[in-house]
């Protein structure tokens, strides 16, 4: 696909620039590590809580980081749990925007399967290949620098996942794209955030640098593609606390630096910026302007 391509977002009138994407995740590569790693299995998504749930945020850093990314691996188990992977795990799955593997390393290591990675950013192939060569599953994860909208494969996968990543995608050409990568009765599952409040997409949008849509642009473009919409979650709620315990871990972090005089990946500005951005962005989850949902959508053609 060409790289300067320009995409009108299907919400709202800002033009999409694609070739914006790879650079962003690039730049953030150092932060993800430093706040959710050091893996192997690191994510970069947010994190799911029991419900009403509000840990102490006044404790050490250590233990708010130990709480994100054990929030994070409870969310991708949850959608596994939900889906019924536990009961009839996939051979083969697409893991569409992977970012560093975590959820490539979980499908591999908790379920025995194959799995294939698309990343757009070219440094983080060797990372997930180190990653998963670490957890054991060197031989079940392939990461690959692809851009999903001009993906084709021969082989066949039983399923396909994008956690937090079709925000980033031509809603259209994605599900064409994963309708010819599955077997039939494959299924396609989708973590993502839908806009309800038409007003925070610019604020959400640009800082992200994605083009966050709507639950029923995403229905149209799957039964266009020929799939049928098979469960629908609201985790909106459970996962507000998230961001929460991320601004107690950036205040946490501008501590430390500022006490210790020491170094991080994190610059004290960016550390500011982010901690408010996060405060906006759990107001906006609190009051349901955005909704993050679990969805599985079902291939037709299966038996």
């Amino acid at each position: 696909m060409d790289s300067n391509l320009v995409i009108q977002p299907h919400t709202g009138g800002r033009a999409f620039d694609e070739s914006q994407v790879p650079l962003y995740y690039s730049r953030k590569t150092a932060d993800i590590l430093h706040k959710y790693g050091p893996g192997p299995r690191v994510h970069f998504h947010v994190g799911l809580f029991a419900p009403g749930a509000a840990p102490n945020t006044t404790v050490s850093q250590r233990v708010i980081k130990c709480r994100i990314v054990e929030s994070q691996e409870a969310i991708v188990d949850h959608a596994a749990r939900t889906w019924g992977a536990y009961t009839t795990p996939p051979a083969r799955l697409l893991d569409i925007g992977c970012g560093l593997g975590g959820s490539a390393l979980y499908w591999a290591q908790e379920h025995g399967t194959t799995v294939t990675g698309l990343t757009v950013a070219e440094e983080h192939v060797p990372l997930i290949e180190r990653f998963a060569h670490q957890a054991g599953v060197g031989d079940r994860v392939t990461p690959l620098l692809a851009d999903v909208h001009a993906f084709r494969t021969e082989q066949r996968y039983d399923a396909a996942y994008a956690n937090e990543s079709s925000g980033y995608m031509d809603r259209e050409r994605l599900f064409e794209v994963v309708a010819k990568a599955l077997k039939p009765g494959g299924w396609f599952g989708i973590q993502e955030h839908f806009i309800r409040r038409p007003e925070w997409t610019e604020f959400i949008d640009g800082y992200y640098k994605t083009r966050l849509g709507t639950l029923t642009e995403y229905i149209a473009a799957a039964e266009a593609a020929g799939f049928e919409l098979e469960q629908d979650e609201d985790l909106t709620d459970r996962v507000a606390e998230f961001w929460v315990q991320s601004m107690a871990w950036n205040t946490a972090e501008l501590d430390r630096i500022e006490r210790t005089k020491t170094p991080s990946a994190w610059s004290c500005e960016r550390l500011r910026e982010s901690t408010i951005t996060h405060g906006k962005l759990f107001r906006v989850w609190r009051d349901h302007a955005l909704e993050t949902r679990q969805l599985l959508f079902r291939l037709g053609g299966g038996s």
